[in-house]
C-alpha cells in the first residue's frame, strides 16, 4: 500500500505507468478501471460490456487487483468488483495519465476499444 505525500503520489504515477503503459493490455486494463470507476460488475458483465473474451478481462482484473487497483466483494460467479480506495483518492493522477497513453496511442496509430 502506498502512503500518503508526494513519494507515495510519484509511487502510484509509476504503478499506472507500468500498468498502463509498460503492456500491450494497458489499453484494456484502462477501460475496465473506468468501467469499474462508473459501476461496479461481476466478470461475466464486465466483459460482456467490454466485448472482451472472458479470460482476458479475468487475467486483467488479476493484474488490476494483485496491484491494489480493484478489490472484489463475494466469492465466486457472484463476485463484484470495484476500483480499490487507492484508486478512488487518486483517480485525478489516474485521469492524466490515462489520457497521455491515449494520446500517445492515437498519435502513434495505435487503435483501441474506445
Amino acid at each position: 500500500m502506498f502512503v500518503g505525500g508526494n513519494s507515495g503520489m510519484k509511487a502510484f504515477q509509476r504503478l499506472l505507468w507500468w500498468i498502463l503503459a509498460g503492456s500491450k493490455g494497458g489499453l484494456n486494463r484502462t477501460r475496465i478501471m473506468e468501467t469499474l470507476h462508473e459501476i461496479p460488475m461481476n466478470m461475466n458483465q464486465l466483459s460482456n460490456n467490454l466485448d472482451v473474451d472472458y479470460t482476458t478481462a479475468r487475467h486483467h482484473i488479476k493484474v488490476l487487483m494483485k496491484n491494489n487497483l480493484v478489490v472484489t466483494t463475494g466469492k465466486g460467479y457472484g463476485a463484484l468488483y470495484f476500483t480499490s480506495e487507492l484508486l478512488e483518492e487518486n483517480w485525478e493522477s489516474y485521469l492524466e495519465i490515462s489520457e497521455r497513453i491515449r494520446k500517445k496511442h492515437k498519435s502513434a496509430g495505435k487503435g483501441g476499444k474506445y
